[in-house]
Order: structure tokens, then sequence, then C-alpha cells
């Protein structure tokens, strides 16, 4: 992933999106510590987008935690229309993701965590499938992982040193 464009949060108006909050147990010599672990997406809903993962005594505190973490980690997708540019696969964990453009007025075909961050990026027209595991963590990080190998045309006329037209026509 060595494309990954990384964004300055200081002239972004960011919206933030919880994706799951799951209660965690510590076990000690005194009985059982109760803490709360939350994973949470922030975007512009145009093209920026980012997720974190906070954990704190109190859910509150881990919403603010897994915010103040995704705003630290965001990244650039290419959104064309309102959809992807090609379809995509990926995988985290035992997580398989698979992303597919879509005609306008489609809308958002995914499930919980997918749709969190599809809907965080600002893409409004997607096919999206997940496979495997429906662990919520490794849902957003395959997610991310998908997004993170689209590219545009222009990107691609630029990496293949020709002309926009050339890359469509072949």
């Amino acid at each position: 992933m060595d494309n990954v464009k990384k964004v300055r949060t200081s002239d972004i108006e960011l919206k933030d999106r919880l994706v799951s909050i799951q209660r965690v147990t510590k076990v000690t010599k005194g009985g059982r510590t109760f803490s709360f672990s939350a994973i949470v997406v922030v975007g512009n809903e145009n093209g920026i987008v980012g997720y974190g993962l906070g954990k704190a005594s109190e859910v509150t505190s881990a919403i603010a935690k897994g915010v103040e973490d995704a705003k630290k980690n965001l990244v650039r997708i290419p959104v064309l229309n309102g959809t992807i540019p090609h379809f995509q696969e990926a995988r985290f964990g035992g997580s398989q993701v698979i992303i597919r453009p879509a005609a306008p007025g489609t809308g958002v075909i995914a499930g919980g965590a997918m749709r969190a961050v599809l809907e965080s990026v600002g893409i409004h027209n997607v096919l999206a499938k997940s496979k495997g595991s429906s662990n919520p963590h490794n849902l957003v990080k395959a997610t991310f992982a998908a997004l993170l190998e689209l590219r545009d045309p222009i990107t691609i006329a630029q990496v293949r040193g020709v002309k926009l037209s050339k890359v469509f026509n072949g």
C-alpha cells in the first residue's frame, strides 16, 4: 500500500460514525475489571476517511479516543460520480470484502461495518459483499484495504505516461 495519501485535518469538517462498541473484561487478582472498546470511522463524505480504535473505562471516553485516533489516520479515496472507479477485492484476517461500482440510484448495498466506511467516504452507489468473518475490526480494515487499492483514471494515465483518452480506448 505505497499509494496511501495522508490528509491534514485542519481545514475539513469530519463526521464520525460508531461502528462497534464492545465491553471487554480484564481478570485480575481482585476480580474482573470492565472497560469499553470502540471502533469509529470519520470522514468528510467527499473522499477523505479514517478509522480509529479507542479503549476506556467509560463508553463516551472510548468513543472520543476512537475519534481522535481516526483523525490521525485519514486517507484520500478516489470517488467518481458517487461510486468507485472499478471492482476491488481485499482481505484482512478472516474477513474478505468485495466492492463493485453501481449505477446511479442503486444506493449503498452493504452491511454494518462496510456501510459505515463507504458512507463516510461519500460513496452513494456501490454493491458490496463481505465473506468470512463478520468481526467489525477486520471488516473495517479489509474495507480500507480495498478502498486504498482503488485508482482513478487520471492516476493510471500519469503512471503509464499516456493521455487520459488512451487509458479508456486501450
